[in-house]
């Protein structure tokens, strides 16, 4: 209930600054074009409305999961992380392997099914990607020079990346 009355403030007070910021946009009176102003002030409209609904009218409170789900959704946020960062520098179907690899573990804990899954989603996913919908720009696999390496990879050091 808090929680909701909380991002329904926050968004009662972001649609007013939208709404305000809508007002400032210049049309031309006589050319009959009130689009370019009208359409953000609907969007601001609705938003005010939807967060007063969120302010007067909450949800019961929610039942936020265990500590070990925290866990489990952080591991899948930095595995997705460094899969998009190693993307590049090593080609589609090493890291999808491994991001698919562990992300299956993470759903069934048993590794040599996982390690299965993630190979066959790797490949077959590049199958589908660059011979069936026709995505010529998929490079299967790379070998990186470690420079590349480490400038793909210090993208998620703070303060070292570029």
């Amino acid at each position: 209930m808090a929680s909701d009355r909380i991002f329904g403030l926050v968004t009662l007070i972001t649609a007013v600054a939208y709404l305000a910021a809508a007002t400032q946009i210049q049309t031309n009176l006589f050319s009959g074009e009130y689009l370019p102003k009208l359409f953000p002030m609907l969007i601001g409209g609705v938003a005010a409305v939807s967060s007063l609904f969120l302010l007067f009218k909450p949800d019961p409170e929610p039942d936020w999961p265990a500590a070990g789900s925290w866990v489990s959704m952080g591991i899948a946020v930095l595995v997705l992380s460094v899969y998009a960062v190693l993307l590049t520098p090593l080609g589609f179907i090493v890291p999808t392997a491994f991001a698919a690899a562990i992300l299956s573990y993470q759903i069934s804990p048993n590794a040599k099914p996982a390690m299965i899954a993630g190979v066959g989603l790797s490949l077959g996913l590049f199958v589908l990607f660059k011979f069936a919908l026709g995505l010529g720009n998929i490079v299967a696999y790379r070998i990186p020079t470690p420079a590349k390496l480490w400038d793909a990879i210090s993208i998620l050091i703070p303060f070292v990346g570029h």
